[in-house]
Formats: C-alpha cells, sequence, structure tokens
C-alpha cells in the first residue's frame, strides 16, 4: 500500500497548462492542496471548485517577484493545513523563442526575475518549514532544452538550468533535514507553452517533422508530465534526490 501524504502539496503555476494537470494528479492522493496564479484568478477558482471533491484545496495569488508574498504564502500554507510535504514549482514566463542575438536585457531580465529569482526566494522561505518537519520536498518543472538544445529556446532553457542547479544544492545541503529535491524536464509537450508554440510558431510542417523526430512519434500530454511529478512528490520516491527526470518520449536521445 502507498504511503499516505504527510502535509499539503503546494504547486506554484498551479493555474496554467501543466500546472492545471499537475493540481489535478495530486488531488488524486494528497489530502490538501495549495495552488497559486499571478494575475488571473478565474481559472485557478475554477480549478478549486472541480477539485474540491477531492480534497480539502485553496487558492492563492502571488507575484514571485516579491519575497515578502513568497514568505507569506508559506506561512498561510502552514496555517491552514499545518505542514507543508511538498512543493512544486511549475511558474513561468511567458516567453517568445529569440535567438541569443535577438533577446534583449529586458527579457533576460523578466525571465530571471520571474523563474529563477523567484524559485530561489521560494526555496529560501520554504526551507526552515521544511527543516522544522524533518521533512518535505521540492519539485521543479523545468525543461528538456538543457539536454538537447533547440536554436531559440535560450530564454527559457538558461533560468531553468540554475533552477535544476538549484535542486542538486538544495539535495546535497538539506538532505540531513530530511529534504529533497528534483526536476522533472518536459519535451515538447500539448500544453502550457508547448500547445501555444504549436498553433503561433512555424508551419504545422514543422511540427509535423519535429513530432517525427521523437522515438514515440508523438508529443507529450500534460498528465504525463502530472505523473512524473506525483512520482517525485511521493514516498515511492524517497530515495531519489538531486536528479532530473527527463520526460520527452525519447527526443533528446
Amino acid at each position: 500500500m502507498a504511503a499516505v501524504p504527510r502535509g499539503s502539496a503546494l504547486v506554484v503555476g498551479g493555474s496554467g497548462g501543466i500546472g492545471r494537470a499537475i493540481c489535478r494528479r495530486l488531488a488524486q492522493t494528497w489530502p490538501s492542496l495549495l495552488l497559486t496564479y499571478r494575475s488571473r484568478p478565474e481559472p485557478a477558482l475554477a480549478l478549486c471548485k472541480e477539485l474540491g471533491s477531492q480534497c480539502e484545496v485553496e487558492c492563492s495569488s502571488l507575484d514571485l517577484h516579491s519575497e515578502a508574498g513568497v514568505k507569506a504564502l508559506l506561512e498561510q500554507g502552514v496555517a491552514r493545513f499545518g505542514q507543508i510535504g511538498t512543493l512544486v514549482f511549475a511558474a513561468g514566463a511567458n516567453i517568445l523563442q529569440p535567438y541569443v542575438s535577438q533577446t534583449t536585457e529586458q527579457q533576460w531580465d523578466d525571465v530571471i526575475q520571474t523563474e529563477l529569482v523567484g524559485f530561489t526566494r521560494l526555496v529560501r522561505a520554504a526551507l526552515p518549514v521544511f527543516r522544522r518537519q524533518q521533512h518535505g520536498n521540492f519539485v521543479a518543472v523545468v525543461s528538456f532544452a538543457t539536454y538537447s538544445f533547440p536554436p531559440g529556446d535560450a530564454l527559457s532553457a538558461v533560468p531553468k538550468a540554475g533552477i535544476e542547479m538549484l535542486c542538486r544544492a538544495v539535495a546535497l545541503e538539506e538532505g540531513r533535514y530530511g529534504v529533497r529535491a528534483n526536476a522533472v524536464a518536459p519535451g515538447i509537450i500539448n500544453a502550457g507553452l508547448g500547445a501555444q508554440f504549436q498553433q503561433s510558431l512555424f508551419s504545422p510542417k514543422v511540427w509535423e517533422e519535429q513530432r517525427r523526430r521523437v522515438p514515440l512519434r508523438r508529443f507529450g500530454e500534460g498528465e504525463e508530465i502530472a505523473d512524473a511529478v506525483a512520482f517525485l512528490c511521493s514516498e515511492e520516491s524517497s530515495y531519489i534526490t538531486g536528479q532530473t527526470l527527463i520526460v520527452d518520449g525519447g527526443l533528446g536521445l
């Protein structure tokens, strides 16, 4: 029998395309769930209503640029649910795919502040909570592009490479307190930015050529990323830390 999760699951970016799939999957096994959104409450509130029959659920706005806001979110989670067993980072900036030579300083700053620095703020706020509990884990959604780089993806891949390295640092330094940290690296997914790009970037022929490059001959689904995240959040992965699980259908081979 699978172990019952300890505490609440916190999903940062839970109202996004992949974030929603993760919330739906975690709601099947976790007793309580706190999910965040950045500026549009409607999708988050609708998801809370949908999941309310499966677990105790709450949503909250979060600006990752605000250290005080991040700290308040962790305090809210502890006050509401007692413990936070896992923190999933599924947030991301809404980016384009410019080449490095075309990427402006403002674009770099926006993405790095939202994703990489935002994640450091979450880690800094969560670690005292996890240490006090003597358990807890981070799971960050990153990108397969840090392993098999497609031209034009640096704006996404560079900050996510930093997030991966921070997960490894946390795993090494905080394991003595029962804290784990891992990442999931999606390939081309029919959800979130992956779905948007398929509609707005390049021609259908280009996407078909990409699909044929995938050994499984298809793009992934948000639910498949959610399954990988749920595994790393669970006690079934209790001896796994500092790792990145690449979920790309073999595209990077």
